[in-house]
């Protein structure tokens, strides 16, 4: 994966009043409850229209963050889960209008909402229409994982005070382009748990702590950690080092092993519940004299 991110010391984007606002907010109250932040992901669509705004509006009850995936036939990130419910969603008939329905119907839960999105079809639709729009539609940002620094210029142009801009940063990458992408993103660092595509179920990486630790040093803003995340003893795990917890593929595996719509919504919602409990950290109390 050629993957980037963004940065460093740098102001954390815009705080003008809008759903970039609210997402640092969520981040805020999230670590002001000595916890760290839940955000769930599913592909807009998935597993039908109807059936997804259900889920994402249950999610939304628990989850600070709903990340809506921009279904996509080429995802390069994705592993077999994502790309088995992108493709269902893809074969139902999905329309960028479900996926602005989705955001727009979240825009009063209690969650920010982010979309999880490639370069391509962000392209094809046109860069300065999806930046507005999706704004409108209440999005707070946009993750691009496809998207290096060296070629984002136009889309960054086109979501300038409109979206917050989260890269993926790969632990390759180099203290001069961290710096560049310092200059550019917004709301969170993403940084992967594991090497490789989504969907992993083995541990996280040993030297997942060390790396987030060099990001750390590198940037005041915000790291969300994810890719690889299939149990609440894993996101337990992160959330002692980062800042948002990412589950995607988990959620996604228990929708598929469930028998119905009514056990998928059940099951999906106590997992979420689970992974929720899980990111709380523990109270160290006051030294006293």
């Amino acid at each position: 994966m050629n993957a980037t991110w963004l940065g460093t010391s740098c102001p954390p984007a815009d705080l003008a009043p809008g759903p970039p606002a609210r997402f640092d907010q969520v981040l805020a109250r999230a670590r002001a409850d000595n916890r760290a932040a839940l955000a769930t992901y599913l592909p807009a669509g998935y597993p039908t229209q109807v059936q997804s705004l259900r889920i994402l509006h249950r999610l939304a009850e628990i989850s600070d963050v709903i990340e809506v995936g921009w279904p996509y036939s080429e995802p390069i990130l994705d592993g077999p889960v994502i790309r088995r419910a992108s493709s269902q969603s893809l074969a139902a008939g999905f329309r960028i209008s479900h996926l602005l329905d989705s955001v727009r119907s979240l825009a009063t839960s209690p969650a920010s909402v982010l979309v999880m999105a490639y370069y391509p079809p962000l392209y094809q639709y046109g860069l300065e229409r999806a930046a507005r729009e999706l704004a409108q539609a209440g999005a707070a940002g946009v993750i691009l994982p496809d998207l290096p620094i060296e070629e984002a210029h136009a889309w960054l142009t086109a979501a300038r005070h409109l979206l917050h801009t989260v890269f993926v940063v790969a632990p390759s990458t180099t203290d001069n382009r961290l710096a560049r992408i310092c200059a550019a993103g917004g709301g969170m660092l993403y940084a992967p748990a594991v090497a490789g595509l989504t969907g992993s179920t083995g541990p996280l990486d040993d030297a997942l702590p060390d790396f987030v630790q060099r990001l750390r040093t590198a940037t005041a803003l915000p790291i969300g950690v994810g890719i690889g995340i299939s149990t609440p003893a894993q996101a337990q795990e992160v959330s002692r080092i980062a800042d948002v917890t990412i589950v995607g593929s988990a959620l996604i595996r228990t929708m598929e092993a469930a028998n119905g719509y009514r056990q998928q919504l059940d099951d999906v919602v106590e997992l979420t519940r689970t992974l929720s409990t899980a990111l709380r950290r523990p109270h160290i109390p006051s030294a006293t004299a």
